[in-house]
C-alpha cells in the first residue's frame, strides 16, 4: 500500500492528470455544450443528433498518427512540440465557435467543429504516446486511471460551468472562457520534460505507416489480435451511446441548464474523484483482467439510471428529481470512468512503445466508431423511430453485452494481462 501511494503522490501522476483534462475537454465540448447550446437555439433533435458526425477525425486518427509519429516540430522536442501547437490552436477554435449563429452559419459551424474534433483528436494521439512512453508498465493501471478521471472531470466545464454561464452571458463569451481552460495543459507541456522513450522515432515514412500494424498483429497473432480489437470496439458501445444526448435528455424531463451545471459539478466531482483514486490503486491490487469485468458490469448498471430517469417522466424538477438527477450524474461517472480506465489500461498494455502513437490512435479510434456513427443517430432512435426515451436507455444497456462476452477470451478472469514489452521513462 505504501508503495501504490508513493506512486499516486509522484510527479508523473500529477502530469496524468493534466494530459487528461486536456483530452477531456475538447470532446466534452463537443458533447455537452454544444448540443446545449443547439438546443436553445431551436435546432431539432434530429439535427443535434447528427452533430456526432462531426466527431469523425476521432475515428480516422490513426490515418495521420504516423505523421505525427515520424516527424517533429523544430521545438520543444518530438512529443512536446505537437503538444504546445495543438494546445493553442485548440484554444483559439474553441473560442471562435461561440461567434457564430448556429441558425445563420450552421454550414461554417459544422466546418469549424470539425475542426475542432480534428485538433483534438490530434493532441489525443501526441498525450497518449506522451503518456506510454512516461509510464513504466507498473504504473500504467494507475497513470491512465487519473488520466481518465482527469478527463472526466473536464466534462464539468462544458457540461456545467459553461452551462451555469450561459444563463448569464452571451454564448461568445460563455465559449471564450471555456476556451481558456486549454491553458493548464499548455504550461504542463512547456514545463515538463520530453521522456526519453519517447527519442526514438521511426526513421521512415514506411516504418511508421506499416511497421505499427504488423508488429501489432505478430506479436498477438492474428485470432487473438482480432479477438482484442473486436472488445475494444465494444467494450465502451452502451455507454458511449447512453450519454450521446444526456444533455438535452435533461432539459427534456423538465431540468433548467443552471440545474444541470449546479448538479453535474457536486454529483460527478466527487465520485470522479475518489472512483478514480480508488479505482486505479484497486486496478492495481486485482489485476487488469478482474478490473475489466468488475468495471464493465459497474458501467452497465449505471445506464439504469437514465432509464429511471425517463421512467420517471417530464416535470417540474422538485427536490426529490433533483436528488435522483444527482445520483444519476454521480453512478454514470464512476461506472464510465472506471470502465473507461480499466479499457485504456488494457490498450496501452497492446501497445509496442517504439510504436505506440500509430497503435494507440488505432486503439482508440475504435470506441470512436459508434460513438460517431452510431450516436448520430441516437435522435433519430428516440423520436423517429419511436422508442422514446425509455426504450432508448434499455437499448444501451442491452448493448454492454456482446464486450463483456468477449472477456473470458481476452481478459480472463484468473488469466494475465496481454504481454507488453519493456517500457517507460522516469524522466521529465
Amino acid at each position: 500500500m505504501t508503495s501504490v501511494l508513493q506512486t499516486l503522490c509522484s510527479r508523473r501522476m500529477l502530469v496524468c492528470v493534466f494530459t487528461g483534462f486536456s483530452s477531456g475537454l475538447p470532446l466534452y465540448l463537443l458533447f455537452n455544450l454544444v448540443p446545449a447550446w443547439l438546443e436553445t437555439e431551436g435546432l431539432s433533435l434530429h439535427t443535434i443528433g447528427a452533430f456526432a458526425l462531426v466527431q469523425f477525425p476521432y475515428v480516422l486518427k490513426f490515418l495521420w498518427a504516423p505523421l505525427v509519429d515520424r516527424y517533429a516540430l523544430p521545438w520543444l522536442g518530438r512529443r512536446r512540440g505537437w503538444m504546445a501547437v495543438l494546445h493553442l490552436a485548440l484554444l483559439g477554435t474553441i473560442s471562435w465557435v461561440g461567434c457564430l449563429s448556429p441558425q445563420k452559419n450552421l454550414l461554417l459551424l459544422v466546418s469549424l467543429t470539425a475542426t475542432l474534433a480534428f485538433l483534438s483528436a490530434s493532441l489525443d494521439i501526441v498525450l497518449d504516446a506522451f503518456r506510454r512512453n512516461l509510464l513504466p508498465d507498473v504504473e500504467q493501471e494507475l497513470g491512465n486511471t487519473l488520466h481518465v478521471n482527469a478527463y472526466k472531470l473536464a466534462s464539468l466545464v462544458p457540461g456545467s460551468l459553461s452551462l451555469v454561464l450561459s444563463d448569464w452571458l452571451p454564448w461568445a463569451q460563455v465559449f471564450g472562457v471555456t476556451a481558456l481552460f486549454m491553458l493548464p495543459g499548455l504550461a504542463m507541456t512547456l514545463l515538463v520534460s520530453e521522456p526519453r522513450a519517447s527519442l526514438c522515432a521511426p526513421k521512415t515514412l514506411r516504418e511508421a505507416v506499416w511497421e505499427p500494424f504488423y508488429e501489432f498483429m505478430a506479436r498477438h497473432g492474428w485470432k487473438p489480435a482480432l479477438s482484442i480489437l473486436a472488445f475494444v470496439l465494444l467494450y465502451k458501445l452502451g455507454d458511449s451511446l447512453c450519454t450521446s444526448l444526456a444533455t438535452p435528455f435533461y432539459m427534456k424531463m423538465g431540468y433548467s441548464r443552471t440545474q444541470i451545471g449546479l448538479i453535474a459539478k457536486h454529483a460527478a466531482l466527487w465520485p470522479s474523484v475518489l472512483g478514480g483514486i480508488l479505482g486505479g490503486m484497486w486496478m492495481m491490487k486485482i489485476g487488469l483482467n478482474r478490473a475489466l469485468w468488475v468495471f464493465g458490469i459497474l458501467q452497465a448498471v449505471s445506464i439504469l439510471g437514465f432509464a429511471k430517469l425517463a421512467h420517471m417522466g417530464t416535470a417540474p424538477a422538485d427536490t426529490t428529481r433533483l436528488w435522483v438527477l444527482a445520483g444519476v450524474i454521480a453512478f454514470e461517472a464512476l461506472g464510465a470512468g472506471l470502465g473507461t480506465a480499466a479499457s485504456i489500461s488494457f490498450i496501452a498494455r497492446t501497445t509496442h512503445p517504439t510504436y505506440v502513437a500509430t497503435q494507440f490512435a488505432l486503439l482508440t479510434s475504435l470506441p470512436a466508431i459508434p460513438r460517431t456513427f452510431l450516436n448520430a443517430s441516437a435522435g433519430w432512435l428516440v423520436e423517429g423511430f419511436g422508442l422514446g426515451w425509455l426504450n432508448f436507455f434499455w437499448l444501451c444497456f442491452f448493448l454492454t453485452l456482446p464486450g463483456m462476452l468477449l472477456l473470458p477470451k481476452v481478459a480472463p478472469w484468473k488469466g494475465r494481462p496481454p504481454a507488453s514489452p519493456s517500457s517507460g521513462d522516469l524522466a521529465l
